[in-house]
């Protein structure tokens, strides 16, 4: 496959360390992947230093309501996941007090494009790709999974060529039904600042753009496999069960793992964080 060469910002860091098990890892920070205009969005790479064939690569989303976070919140889990093999990158998006939807999904799937356009560059199988993230990054990884071909949310961030299709998710405590009756009465009120923020009002205000947001609305058989990840302390919409039996009519896998006792943000607890993301790698190595 063709590429496109990246050229590495002057910022961009390149450095090896080891991990648990003594895998060595390499690490560029500051690599620029979509443009808007003058506005540039970075992610940092992590990868094995000495692969012997090019590998799967995973998109790495961070929370925070799609208006707080940065990239580096979730270096820990692209590390690990790079440990078992992977070609991982932690990306950054524009957060809803910069642009409201759609811009936050058009800035993962340009990060997804970005990673096909340098498959051999930074030794990725492009045909291998998949996505993990948390919370707010949960809910748009589970969007980046269904919304394959939907040209609204695609954007211009570049690499228009390329396919924005993930082969495998991983959302944990996300929301993938944005139309339920729960979030009909909660963004009605106005304390609801989050939802307001990033989609434009409450769901009786903005219906159309809800339904654009909702991974549930985009399911189709062509859509991949989703290990959803949650924990038990966490708010049941989290466990995804109507998309998932939506899946199971369309015969495309998907699992569920409860995490005990665990709340909303539950990856800073080192069992919680160990049990989902070695859940995570193993889903990985099984669908990609």
């Amino acid at each position: 496959m063709k590429h496109i060469a990246n050229t590495i910002s002057l910022l961009a860091l390149v450095f090896c360390f080891p991990l648990e098990g003594d895998a060595e890892i390499t690490e560029i920070e500051g690599l620029t992947f979509a443009r808007y205009g003058a506005r540039e969005l970075q992610l940092d790479l992590f990868k094995p230093v000495k692969p012997s064939k090019p590998l799967p690569a995973i998109v790495c989303v961070h929370g925070g309501g799609w208006k707080n976070g940065i990239r580096k919140n979730f270096h820990k889990p692209a590390k690990y996941l790079a440990e078992r093999n992977y070609v991982t990158v932690s990306v950054s998006y524009r957060l809803s007090g910069e642009a409201p939807f759609p811009a936050q999904i058009q800035d993962c799937k340009a990060a997804v494009r970005w990673l096909r356009a340098n498959a051999e560059t930074y030794g990725v199988d492009p045909e291998r790709i998949g996505a993990i993230g948390h919370s707010a990054g949960g809910h748009l990884v589970a969007l980046l999974a269904t919304s394959s071909g939907v040209e609204v949310l695609e954007g211009d961030g570049g690499n228009a060529r390329f396919s924005s299709a993930i082969q495998a998710a991983v959302p944990m405590g996300a929301q993938s039904d944005l139309e339920t009756d729960r979030i009909r009465s909660m963004t009605a009120r106005p304390t609801a600042e989050i939802w307001h923020a990033f989609l434009g009002g409450s769901l009786d205000e903005n219906e159309e753009r809800y339904q654009l947001a909702s991974p549930r609305r985009h399911l189709d058989p062509d859509d991949p496999p989703m290990m959803f990840i949650a924990g038990e302390l966490d708010n049941e919409d989290t466990r995804a069960v109507p998309i998932r039996e939506d899946m199971k009519r369309l015969k495309i896998h998907s699992d569920l793992l409860i995490l005990p006792d665990a709340p909303h943000s539950f990856l800073p607890e080192t069992n919680s964080f160990e049990r989902a993301m070695s859940t995570a790698a193993d889903f990985f190595d099984e669908h990609l």
